[in-house]
């Protein structure tokens, strides 16, 4: 195994530069930790170093992912999550406690956790869609990104209309989340699935926008067409009291 990480590591360094890391470090409002290797050649790393495993199983691809989360760089977290959705036709129930864990140990800035939570957790949650009433109890946490990823989980399904009703209730329990970082990803996620079930969704923001915050809101009706994307944004006018 160390040999293989050993490998990635002198690859990222390799397909490093300054001002990608830079201009990297600037672009999220967390701190983050990376190399400064563009996206395009992070997914080339990984599939290249994937093809010279020589155990593809899951149980040896979830420790190479460990391995790979506990260093804390960017783009070795963001292999961590497109590894693990690899050996998505192997996953078992008792896979959720090692993606929760990873969330809650590892990640710390939006990329991850949406690589992370689209893909490998949205997979995990059509296969075994029992544990949505987990993603409940993970849009209660104090972890800003376990409140994300309970919207972003379920970003895939929403694009195929699946788990209508387990969407707005996340919503409802997100609604009036103060974290910029959920507020957009809970309305990530009514717009992929307004784009499957428009009038379900318009219905629903319609009923809620009055107190969702502007941020959900825009990006909820941002894919609808322009007349319903007008009647959301309208203000509702104040009742005169009649003396």
């Amino acid at each position: 195994m160390s040999e293989i990480i050993e490998d990635i590591r002198k690859d990222l360094i390799t397909y490093s530069d300054e001002k990608t890391k830079k201009s990297g470090e600037k672009f999220f409002k967390e701190g983050v930790v990376m190399y400064g290797v563009k996206g395009a050649n992070t997914h080339l790393i990984e599939k290249e170093h994937y093809k010279k495993l020589p155990d593809k199983s899951k149980a040896v691809v979830f420790r190479y992912c460990d391995e790979l989360w506990r260093s804390g760089m960017m783009e070795e977290s963001i292999i961590a999550c497109l590894w693990s959705y690899k050996v998505r036709k192997e996953y078992k129930p008792e896979d959720f406690l090692i993606f929760r864990n990873w969330i809650e140990k590892y990640v710390s800035n939006w990329a991850t956790c949406d690589t992370l939570c689209n893909h490998t957790v949205g997979a995990f949650i059509e296969k075994y869609p029992a544990f949505l009433q987990e993603l409940r109890v993970w849009a209660v946490s104090e972890n800003r990104w376990m409140r994300r990823a309970s919207a972003v989980s379920l970003i895939v399904p929403g694009k195929k209309g699946l788990f209508l009703n387990d969407i707005f209730q996340l919503a409802e329990i997100l609604l009036l989340d103060k974290d910029d970082m959920v507020q957009k990803g809970y309305g990530w996620l009514l717009k992929v699935t307004s784009q499957a079930l428009l009038e379900p969704v318009f219905d629903f923001v319609m009923s809620k926008k009055d107190v969702m915050p502007r941020t959900a809101l825009r990006y909820a009706i941002e894919k609808m067409p322009l007349e319903m994307r007008s009647k959301a944004m309208e203000k509702t006018k104040p009742i005169n009291k009649i003396l």
